[in-house]
């Protein structure tokens, strides 16, 4: 069984087929323009990749993932400019003639981390991306959670003390909500220099951990998850991921005991597929398709 996977984020795309991480070609990398030009591109990668059984595509969004919607799987009402309403599956499918799975890029790259990752063994988990936008993937007794939409805890409302952070927020939707506050752009809108130039001793990296930890500690007491993985290239820096646990802690007040939570144990971790959870996540929705 061969899966052609597509993680289709907002800056860069990745293209590779395989069946896990020890069977991957080499993650061909498109960057993301306008619609037409990106799929495209995207359509010719996977042309060069030869035959495969499944296509999964692990997508920025919201995402349309109803397939009685008259109008199809597709990205809806997101920020990013011209894409709304993009059709992601009908293209693909058209062009190969193989089923293609749809689902969010954090729903998918919490599943790669579940399959070969850091929640490997775990059939309860959530796996938090912060970076250009901030996106949780939640799994629930070994599924991604769906219901009206998916998961888009990144737009939780969270608690801003407005003197010690008299930022606003950047969010065009909700202004502080917890992207609006704690993404990549959000900090270097609030500093005035971009989020990677900054010291590892800046202020910004507490606050910044104090929000993402507000969030974990939400979904623990939401859908109790007994892992939390942290990547994105703000999420992934030791500092955010310490504050977040301290922060996490410090909200819940000892609300929930586990040993989990006690001590030097860690409920916070970063990704276990590094750079690859979301190709492997889409590879790991495509061989669904098959049961696999």
């Amino acid at each position: 069984m061969r899966i052609a996977g597509i993680e289709l984020g907002g800056t860069k795309i990745v293209v590779a087929a395989g069946s896990g991480p020890d069977d991957l070609t080499q993650g061909i990398r498109i960057p993301t323009r306008d619609p037409a030009s990106t799929m495209a591109a995207v359509i010719d990668a996977l042309a060069g990749l030869g035959p495969f059984d499944a296509i999964g595509v692990a997508s920025f969004g919201p995402l349309c993932l109803d397939p009685t919607d008259p109008g199809g799987l597709r990205i809806t009402n997101t920020p990013k400019p011209g894409w709304t309403d993009t059709p992601l599956v009908a293209p693909l499918a058209e062009r190969f003639g193989v089923p293609v799975v749809l689902n969010t890029d954090v729903n998918g790259a919490a599943l790669g981390e579940g399959r070969w990752g850091a929640a490997r063994g775990l059939r309860d988990y959530a796996y938090i991306t912060v970076g250009t936008g901030i996106g949780v993937g939640l799994v629930v007794n070994g599924a991604p959670v769906h219901g009206l939409l998916h998961p888009e805890a990144g737009h939780l409302l969270v608690r801003r003390d407005a003197q010690r952070d008299p930022f606003i927020g950047h969010c065009p939707f909700h202004g502080d909500c917890l992207e609006g506050l704690a993404s990549g752009p959000a900090i270097a809108a609030r500093v005035g220099q971009p989020a990677e130039t900054l010291a590892t001793d800046h202020p910004a990296w507490e606050l910044v951990g104090d929000y993402i930890g507000q969030l974990c500690a939400s979904l623990l007491l939401v859908t109790s998850p007994r892992r939390i993985i942290l990547g994105g290239g703000v999420g992934q820096r030791p500092q955010v991921r310490a504050a977040a646990e301290a922060a996490m802690r410090r909200h819940l007040a000892g609300y929930v005991r586990s040993p989990a939570l006690e001590g030097d144990a860690q409920m916070i971790v970063p990704p276990g597929l590094d750079s690859l959870s979301g190709v492997l996540g889409a590879i790991v929705l495509g061989a669904g398709a098959l049961g696999g």
